[in-house]
């Protein structure tokens, strides 16, 4: 059953807690449901590449995910996944979410996405209410991240539909509970074009921030000219908007990004000498902050 609307708008911890058990009861059903029967079977044959079994033996999961580090850093990318592949059958929650970001990119796997899909669910079926260490509780997050992503676009020739209100379940406990910035974005992003929850560019407003903050440049981006015009009723801060963009700008790496240099240069030529001095004092306050830290 997904998560209602009512059931979303709920705080305090009871709500909280009752929110996680529904999103990791929808992770698991769809596992257990749909990976049954002649038709799972079927699939497998099509989709599935499984990872070679393991060759060495290890003392522990702990060992074998550092022999995998190790082999992955070394450029033995194979070597790499059979040794992640025997920690992951320990349920290490760090190797399963290596090996899902190695099928999700083809990293010296076979492209895979129901395999590194899989991969992830088993994250989110482990996970628990304490949350455990930072650094389970970032993987965690980021496994949840990674099953939105999946269901908002779903996974062509899989059982794994499209369903933006899951995909919002998602995104709304990584983002809530873990506090995760992709989480937060792709959530604001839901909120923002009306995808799988009703459209609130106030809310939108407060997700891209809280992501921003982190350093997350596309939502720097988008917080930014969401704040120079004013969109969606909110009240215009040009300045505060040419600042996000600017860090935005500066956060660019790689051509996949340049719709932010180009929403930066818009929003910049169209801005009054004040307000693009202002910024810039700003800026210069921000930068010697960061210098300090």
């Amino acid at each position: 059953m997904l998560t209602s609307r009512a059931a979303r708008s709920r705080c305090g911890p009871a709500g909280a807690s009752a929110r996680r058990r529904r999103v990791i009861a929808l992770v698991a059903l769809t596992g257990a449901l749909l990976l049954q029967g002649p038709a799972a079977q079927a699939l497998d044959a099509l989709v599935r590449t499984p990872v070679p079994a393991a060759e060495k033996s290890y003392r522990s999961a702990r060992d074998a995910l550092r022999a995998g580090v190790r082999e992955y850093n070394a450029g033995d990318k194979e070597g790499a996944a059979r040794a992640l592949e025997y920690a992951a059958g320990q349920g290490h929650a760090l190797a399963l979410w290596k090996l899902g970001r190695m099928y999700a990119e083809g990293d010296g796997v076979p492209h895979d996405d129901l395999k590194a899909f899989e991969f992830f669910s088993r994250i989110a079926d482990a996970s628990t209410d304490d949350g455990g260490d930072a650094q389970n509780a970032a993987v965690t997050g980021s496994a949840f991240t990674a099953l939105g992503s999946y269901f908002l676009d779903g996974i062509k020739g899989t059982y794994v539909r499209p369903n933006p209100e899951r995909a919002y379940d998602m995104f709304n406990y990584a983002a809530s509970y873990y506090g995760d910035p992709n989480a937060q974005y792709n959530l604001a992003r839901l909120y923002l074009d009306g995808n799988g929850v009703e459209a609130d560019p106030r809310q939108a407003a407060r997700w891209f921030n809280l992501a921003a903050e982190k350093g997350h440049h596309p939502a720097q981006a988008l917080l930014g000219d969401m704040l120079v015009n004013g969109a969606g009723g909110l009240p215009q801060q040009r300045v505060k908007g040419l600042v996000w963009l600017s860090l935005a700008r500066d956060g660019v790496q790689s051509r996949k990004d340049e719709w932010i240099v180009a929403l930066y240069e818009k929003n910049w030529a169209a801005a009054s000498p004040d307000d693009r001095n202002e910024a810039q004092t700003q800026l210069q306050t921000v930068g010697s902050i960061k210098r300090k830290n």
